[in-house]
């Protein structure tokens, strides 16, 4: 997939200042807390990157794969509704992104949990409201 010009995250910035540094920067430059990585995840998966979203997922709670997207996906738009710190380490991000699928509206509101180890950030698991 192409990039594109503006992120998908919905911060309004261009792709390559916003989630695209984290996508394909070196290691070292990673997202600097749970929302920025959190909102790079969303632009993965809409534009279908899978290593990233691997990458980024704890190891304790990752999957071995992810699924293809069905045909006809297409995300909507993200909308944060609220990032916490618990502490140093440990983070939460409330998100509703909106996709459709089918000719079918769809909404994932999520309470997601991010943990920092090793100063990278990485998602653990959420609980879907």
């Amino acid at each position: 997939m192409t990039a594109p010009n503006t992120c998908p995250c919905g911060t309004g910035r261009a792709y390559a200042h916003c989630c695209g540094r984290w996508h394909g920067g070196p290691l070292h430059l990673q997202a600097p807390d749970a929302q920025a990585l959190m909102r790079s995840r969303y632009s993965a998966y809409v534009m279908g990157l899978h290593d990233y979203l691997l990458a980024t997922w704890h190891p304790g709670t990752r999957p071995t794969a992810l699924e293809p997207d069905p045909p006809g996906l297409r995300w909507l738009g993200l909308d944060v509704r609220g990032h916490w710190r618990d502490d140093a380490t440990h983070e939460r991000v409330e998100f509703v992104a909106r996709h459709k699928l089918g000719g079918r509206a769809h909404r994932l509101h999520e309470h997601s949990r991010f943990v920092r180890e090793e100063g990278r950030w990485y998602y653990v698991d959420g609980d879907i409201a």
